[in-house]
């Protein structure tokens, strides 16, 4: 009998060495649909800053190009789930945001946006004002 508690004790001592813990990482900045409907054509790149956060990456070669990059890996996954959106600007106005993954919008990429440019903000006619989400 005492053998048998003994090595039942054991296991259960044991058992908990086996299973190890597992970290969530999640890296970047969280973009949600909310924060991309906010985006309108015309916008400064300090609203679009208030808008979606410091970009993760500005590139020194392209000042017009913001990325925002998010990466989750769940504990119990081995492969992670990433989305990157891009925002650029022409004339320090919003022109264009580009997505890697399928945001939920009901406006199709090739579709223009009906979106006003943002108050006293207007661009030139000549000026791409519309906004696309690939």
């Amino acid at each position: 009998m005492r053998q048998v508690l003994f090595a039942a004790i054991l296991a259960l001592l044991l058992s908990g060495c086996l299973s190890v813990y597992k970290v969530e990482v999640q890296q970047g900045n969280v973009i949600t649909q909310e924060m991309i409907d906010k985006l309108r054509p015309g916008m400064t790149p300090s609203q679009v800053r208030f808008v979606m956060g410091t970009p993760l990456i500005t590139d020194p070669f392209h000042p017009n190009r913001w990325d925002y990059y998010y990466y989750l890996r769940r504990s119990n996954e081995t492969a992670g789930e990433s989305q990157r959106v891009t925002v650029i600007f022409k004339n320090d106005l919003l022109i264009t945001v580009q997505s890697d993954t399928q945001i939920k919008s009901g406006n199709p990429a090739t579709k223009e946006s009906t979106a006003k440019p943002a108050p006293g903000n207007a661009p030139a006619k000549s000026d791409v004002t519309r906004l696309r989400v690939l």
